[in-house]
């Protein structure tokens, strides 16, 4: 690492013009969250610019900091110190990027420097050294498939003018998303602004760089990933913060990304869990996209099949507008929804609400197959049989070491632990004594095997957990996907089962109607318009009539007020707070709660520590920026005294219970 060091202690002198250079250290501390200001030696003058890296010495060690901005006068009063050294010459910062970094942590109650860690990469000398080859603007688009919904062209051309417009897309069932998305990056570029698209996962981005790249050409995007590697990362982070580039498109981390005149941000299929930033200040990558927005005027995409409760609240709230397709085009568009618990079944098959393959399901497979069509399956659990119960009075089978739940990896395995590995070959049942095993939950593993033998000669492929498959061949195969690992199909897919519907929906979550719908959609998605998709659940559940009327803005309505009846995100804002019982009720002390705050819990966390707990905070949605003050401020209060015991803070947190 290419570092220059200031000149020694006794031989400097500050910069002749703006010495100080106000910045903040890299020290996670909630009480440290501030700026400090320290002399720029004259020596490093050239060196030390807004937004560079720097290192310097706080509390008598030698720290990493980054420079907000350089000024001629300090407000301390007392002595300044030097900065040390200065690493590398390029700046890392930008004005809109250190004003998103502290509105997020403000917003989540977190940390400036985590939400730098964040949005930028770690640096690599030989990355800064690379050429630059600033790509030009192309030439505006011709023609796009946006006609197919309302106010679609409306949108489009919003973007070519550079306005400022907010659009939540429901897409059509078979849509070419990522050609779609790949039109208004176009239209953006050639507007002459910059653009941002974030999708969930590295397959999705895979999709969506072929289609910028057949669109746009080489050279005028940068798909970044953790994948990357570190070096690869940051050289593709460079070009776009030095403008070569004007467009990003990435995973979660690229809602960051220092595109300077935004004029599109963009985010697919945002109820995706893993837009969940697992580390501090755990900021969800949509509302860090509707925040960017907000601050830099930029247009603001949100777009998937299904639509979740917080896009429904930018719709309703009037802050965004709705790209929606006209019935008539939907009828054309999506295959037909049939749930095997319907009245017509159940009178064909009065077994069919219990069976997990009603005759149903066996028909539609058969009459894809016989069409030479592959025929998707989607199972809920990974695995062969995830879960087990006591075959005499169905007690659940668990670890008697660690108490967790027993599973069998295949048909001859013996249960294991899911939790410790241990093997439970003499498992007996605390209740009656029984030491005979029965499967509770199937998983994709156990139902493949089943499919294999019920359709002989068919071919059998699984996508799921370490192996998840991209695409399939047409033809006649049975393919089992779990949610979210489904592979394309070139001409879609002749027929879709969804199977277990009870294990989406019985799940103790707010969030399971909607999450179900979600994954529903988007493995219904991938069936040709002559398709059919067979949905195992009771056809009266409003998800599933969601998903037969394919009405994902319906139910998102629905799934809305019905949260602000009862309070819950996003009608309100709620903390998490997490960590020893006397540590959180310290921290809720020194916290000086808005009006209307409510307190709910506590309730234990984990497996084994009893002491380890959550308390929930909720409050009225208008007053969710004083809670994360006051939260931010217990939590400095804390920090200061240098309090044992951490307590994790999580604002909006995506599970509750």
């Amino acid at each position: 690492m290419t570092r220059r060091a200031a000149p020694p202690r006794a031989a400097r002198e500050p910069a002749a013009v703006d010495p100080v250079a106000r910045l903040m250290v890299d020290v996670p501390l909630a009480h440290l969250d501030r700026p400090f200001d320290y002399l720029v030696p004259d020596a490093l003058d050239a060196d030390v610019t807004g937004g560079s890296r720097v290192r310097v010495r706080f509390a008598g060690r030698l720290v990493d900091a980054y420079v907000l901005e350089r000024r001629a006068v300090s407000d301390h009063d007392g002595t300044l110190a030097f900065i040390e050294r200065a690493v590398g010459g390029e700046p890392v910062l930008t004005a809109q990027t250190s004003a998103l970094f502290r509105a997020v942590a403000d917003r989540w109650a977190g940390n400036f420097v985590d939400v730098v860690r964040l949005g930028v990469p770690s640096r690599h000398a030989a990355a800064e050294a690379s050429v630059r080859r600033p790509a030009s603007r192309p030439q505006p688009p011709e023609r796009t498939g946006f006609q197919r919904y309302r106010a679609g062209p409306a949108f489009l051309s919003a973007l070519a003018a550079g306005r400022s417009a907010r659009a939540v897309w429901s897409a059509l069932p078979g849509e070419a998303w990522p050609d779609r998305l790949a039109e208004v990056v176009h239209a953006t570029l050639a507007a002459g602004r910059g653009a941002i698209v974030v999708v969930p996962d590295a397959r999705d981005l895979a999709r969506l760089d072929v289609a910028l790249t057949a669109r746009l050409g080489q050279a005028r995007h940068v798909a970044i990933s953790a994948d990357l590697g570190p070096a690869e990362r940051y050289r593709r982070w460079l070009a776009a913060r030095r403008g070569d580039v004007r467009a990003v498109i990435g995973v979660r981390a690229a809602a960051y990304a220092p595109v300077d005149d935004l004029g599109l941000l963009a985010i697919w299929d945002d109820g995706d869990d893993l837009y969940d930033e697992p580390r501090a200040p755990y900021a969800h990558a949509r509302d860090v996209l509707v925040l960017r927005a907000a601050l830099t005027g930029a247009a603001l995409l949100v777009a998937g099949h299904a639509r979740t409760a917080e896009g429904q609240l930018l719709v309703d709230s009037g802050w965004a507008h709705e790209l929606v397709a006209e019935r008539s085009v939907l009828r054309t568009a999506a295959p037909r929804v049939q749930a095997s618990g319907d009245d017509t079944e159940l009178a064909r098959d009065p077994a069919a609400a219990a069976a997990r393959l009603p005759s149903l399901a066996w028909r539609t497979t058969h009459a894809a197959l016989a069409a030479g069509a592959p025929v998707l399956v989607q199972v809920p659990r990974r695995g062969y049989v995830p879960a087990l119960a006591c075959v005499r009075d169905r007690t659940p089978a668990r670890c008697p070491v660690c108490a967790g739940p027993l599973a069998m990896a295949s048909g001859q395995a013996i249960a294991t632990c899911r939790w410790c590995g241990r093997l439970a070959g003499d498992w007996a049942c605390p209740a009656c004594g029984g030491r005979r095993l029965r499967a509770v939950v199937i998983g994709a593993g156990r139902t493949a095997e089943e499919l294999g033998r019920a359709f002989p000669g068919v071919p059998v492929r699984t996508s799921g957990g370490g192996r998840v498959l991209a695409s399939v061949d047409p033809g006649p195969a049975l393919v089992v996907a779990t949610p979210g690992a489904e592979p394309t199909a070139e001409g879609g897919y002749g027929a879709a089962l969804l199977l277990d519907g009870w294990a989406l929906l019985s799940r103790a979550d707010l969030r399971a109607g909607e999450e179900t719908l979600r994954r529903w959609m988007n493995a219904a998605a991938l069936v040709r318009p002559d398709g059919q998709v067979v949905v195992g659940a009771d056809a009266s559940i409003p998800a599933v009539q969601a998903l037969v009327r394919w009405d994902p803005a319906g139910f998102a309505e629905r799934e809305l007020a019905e949260r602000f009846e009862l309070g819950f995100p996003p009608a309100a804002r709620m903390a998490s707070l997490t960590g020893p019982r006397a540590a959180v009720d310290e921290m809720l002390a020194a916290a000086t709660l808005p009006p209307g705050a409510q307190v709910i819990g506590p309730v234990p966390i984990g497996r084994s520590d009893a002491d380890t707990q959550r308390m929930l905070v909720r409050v009225p949605r208008a007053v969710g920026a004083e809670l994360a003050a006051a939260l931010k401020v217990a939590a400095a209060s804390r920090s200061a005294r240098k309090a044992a015991d951490p307590v994790k803070v999580v604002l909006d947190p995506l599970e509750l219970f």
